[in-house]
C-alpha cells in the first residue's frame, strides 16, 4: 500500500509538472556557450509554463560539479542539467568521475549547438581546407593548432582532423579560448578549430581566414564558408552541442512536456536570430532520438581519444 502511493503521488505530480520552481544547474561561469544558450531557452519555458526555469550555475572540474549534483538529486523535474557536448568526451577522458553519465542522467531535450571554425592565419599560402591538408603534410608536425585546454571540443576536433587528413599537427593548450584566437590573429599559432561565437569578429575582420565550418550545414553568420564535408573532408562533423538532463529515473510526462516545449521554441524565428546572434544553430528532436545521439557521440570521442592517445594528467 505505501509503494502504491509513492507511485500515485509521483503520477499525480508529472500530470501538473511544473507545480512550482524548477532550478537548472549549469556547470559552467555565467556567460559561458551553453549558460547563454540555456538562458535564452529557459525564459521562454518559463514564460510558457507559468513557472519560473531559474539558471543557477555551479562551475567546477571542467562542468562536473553541476552534473554529479543533478546526478544525485530526485528524478522529480526540479533540478536540470544544461550541459555541453564535452560531457560526451569527459566521459571518455576521466576514468573516476564520481557519476556515470549515461547510467545516471537521462537526456531530455538537444537545444542547439556551437560549431567550430577551422580559421588559418592570413599568412598560411592555404585557401581551402584540400590546401592545407596538402601543406601539412609536406611539414609534419610543423603546423600548431590551439584550443581552449586539452581534452576540450577544440582539441579533439583538432585531433579528429589530423586522424581523417593523415597529417600531423602540434597542439597548444590555452587556459581560454580567447587567448588561443588572438595568437592564431597574431600569427604564433598557424590555425585553429574556435567556437563560431567566439572567432566570428576576427574572421569577418580578415585578422583570420575562415576555411570551413564543423556543422553539417552552412551556418548563416557566414554563408560563404563551405562545411569540412563541402571542403572535401568526408563524414566530417564536430560541434559543442547544448542539452538537457534531468537524473535518472524521471517520469515520462515532465521529460516529454519539457521536450516538446523546448522543439517548439528553439524553432520560432525569434529564437532562431537570437541563437545566429551568438553563432549557434538550434536543434530538435524527440527524447529518444536526443538519447542515441548521446550514447553516438560518446562512442565517436572514445575512438578519437584513443586512436590519438590523449590522455589527462
Amino acid at each position: 500500500m505505501g509503494a502504491g502511493a509513492v507511485l500515485v503521488t509521483a503520477f499525480a505530480s508529472a500530470q501538473g509538472y511544473p507545480s512550482k520552481a524548477v532550478r537548472v544547474i549549469v556547470g559552467y561561469p555565467a556567460g559561458a556557450g551553453n549558460d547563454v544558450v540555456g538562458r535564452l531557452v529557459m525564459s521562454e519555458l518559463s514564460r510558457a509554463f507559468g513557472q519560473q526555469f531559474i539558471v543557477d550555475n555551479r562551475p567546477g572540474a571542467s562542468g562536473n560539479i553541476g552534473a554529479e549534483m543533478v546526478a544525485r538529486s530526485a528524478p522529480d523535474g526540479y533540478t536540470l542539467l544544461n550541459a555541453p557536448g564535452s560531457m560526451a568526451m569527459a566521459y571518455n577522458l576521466h576514468t573516476k568521475l564520481p557519476y556515470d553519465m549515461l547510467r545516471d542522467l537521462e537526456p531530455i531535450a538537444i537545444m542547439g549547438s556551437v560549431p567550430f571554425l577551422l580559421a588559418v592565419h592570413p599568412s598560411l599560402p592555404v585557401k581551402s581546407v584540400r590546401e592545407l591538408i596538402a601543406f601539412a603534410k609536406g611539414r609534419p608536425g610543423e603546423l600548431t593548432y590551439g584550443s581552449a585546454g586539452a581534452g576540450g571540443g577544440p582539441h579533439l576536433t583538432g585531433e579528429l582532423f589530423s586522424l581523417r587528413a593523415g597529417i600531423r599537427m602540434l597542439h597548444v593548450a590555452y587556459r581560454g579560448t580567447a587567448y588561443a584566437n588572438t595568437d592564431v590573429a597574431s600569427g604564433q599559432l598557424s590555425m585553429i578549430f574556435s567556437p563560431t561565437s567566439s572567432i566570428l569578429p576576427l574572421a569577418q575582420s580578415r585578422r583570420v581566414r575562415a576555411l570551413a565550418i564543423t556543422s553539417m550545414q552552412r551556418h548563416q553568420s557566414v554563408p560563404e564558408v563551405p562545411t569540412m564535408i563541402e571542403a572535401g573532408v568526408a563524414g566530417f562533423e564536430a560541434r559543442n552541442w547544448i542539452g538537457l538532463f534531468a537524473p535518472a529515473g524521471i517520469a515520462a510526462e515532465p521529460v516529454s512536456r519539457l521536450n516538446s516545449e523546448i522543439n517548439r521554441v528553439v524553432q520560432t524565428a525569434t529564437m532562431r536570430d537570437r541563437f545566429a546572434d551568438i553563432g549557434a544553430e538550434p536543434l530538435h528532436g524527440s527524447p529518444r532520438q536526443w538519447a542515441a545521439y548521446v550514447r553516438d557521440e560518446v562512442a565517436k570521442w572514445g575512438k578519437v581519444i584513443k586512436a590519438a592517445g590523449i590522455k589527462l594528467e
